[in-house]
């Protein structure tokens, strides 16, 4: 029995729920039928979800998030998530990390960098940042857009970030100073927040300690949603990029979390490169998946079938020349908006 303060934990195995997690530790099995029963995912959500009272507008009006898009520096920005939502209707998407300094010393210039359009939603706007005073004046900021959760990021391990300020996932080794940031965040919006971590840093990486990070944070916020990026992070001496494969995945962790904290609800990430994947995730239990690169990468074939294979919807009949047409009138009504011939095409057409 592992004790932390007035809580005890029972950690009987790491084993996850099927052998389908053992016999294949770095992928879900492919498989596995797509189950199409909306219904009894969205009410195992909610289920699954404690959700407060003032919560409930925000997150009741879209369908909850059995599937997200990973937020990616340089990549999710506003020009992806308006393609990524002309192919699906119900996939939650996710903003780039923005530091809090960033929103606060750019307040005269806020739609630059947290505007979108009203077609976006669901949408997620993740921050950064390790001043209490800047993340609530830039949650302040924010609420003026409307997004539908606010997520903290507590797993970026990039020396850019985790070097600078000390915030990304250098902060898991604080869970107390995030119980803090996440008090102050929900204190100053109406809608959900959630914390996106890795399941350890370096030489902290056992169960324990990634339980201890749960508990306090759940305990010292409002916080009832964490994304698990289910690899370590390795601070020193391997880049951004060799962190997203050189840490072994453990999805025995995460899969333990959802025995250990009933109360709480957990989105896996990390290795899911398929709606298919994401299909067998969710069948194990998981309440929700986030898929990256995947889904930059070949956004056709893996959010081209979020909404009839997670979401249990009738396929919206859209082709795939209509997209490029739609995304081709989106493009040439914002080029240039910003001055100084900013958006450019290339910015534009990279997504």
């Amino acid at each position: 029995m592992v004790k932390f303060s007035a809580y005890s934990l029972m950690i009987s195995s790491f084993t996850p729920f099927h052998s389908i997690i053992l016999k294949t530790p770095r992928r879900f099995s492919r498989n596995i039928p797509f189950n199409h029963s909306t219904k009894s995912r969205v009410a195992s959500y909610y289920q699954n979800v404690e959700l407060h009272t003032e919560d409930m507008m925000g997150a009741s009006r879209y369908l909850p998030p059995l599937f997200s898009v990973a937020p990616m520096m340089e990549w999710t920005d506003n020009h992806y998530r308006t393609l990524a939502r002309l192919i699906s209707k119900h996939a939650w998407l996710y903003t780039e990390m923005l530091a809090a300094e960033t929103i606060v010393y750019q307040q005269g210039n806020l739609d630059k960098f947290l505007g979108y359009s009203p077609e976006q939603h669901p949408v997620v706007l993740q921050i950064g940042g390790s001043k209490l005073e800047n993340l609530a004046k830039a949650t302040e900021l924010a609420n003026a857009y409307n997004y539908d959760e606010i997520n903290f990021n507590c797993g970026c391990p990039s020396p850019k970030v985790a070097g600078h300020g000390c915030f990304g996932v250098r902060l898991m080794l604080d869970p107390k100073f995030v119980g803090e940031a996440m008090s102050v965040i929900a204190a100053n919006t109406n809608v959900p927040v959630s914390v996106k971590c890795r399941i350890g840093v370096d030489d902290h990486d056992s169960y324990n300690e990634l339980c201890d990070f749960i508990y306090k944070v759940s305990s010292l916020s409002p916080t009832r949603h964490f994304i698990i990026h289910s690899r370590k992070a390795l601070l020193n001496g391997i880049s951004p990029a060799d962190n997203r494969r050189i840490p072994p995945l453990k999805y025995e962790f995460y899969y333990a979390l959802l025995r250990d904290f009933p109360d709480l609800t957990f989105t896996i990430n990390g290795g899911i490169n398929s709606v298919v994947e994401a299909n067998a995730a969710l069948r194990e239990g998981a309440h929700g998946v986030m898929v990256g690169r995947a889904a930059y990468h070949y956004p056709w074939q893996t959010l081209g079938h979020v909404d009839t294979a997670i979401y249990g919807a009738p396929s919206s009949g859209i082709t795939r020349r209509e997209i490029l047409q739609r995304y081709q009138e989106y493009g040439d009504s914002v080029l240039g908006k910003d001055g100084n011939n900013r958006p450019n095409i290339r910015e534009v057409a990279k997504s």
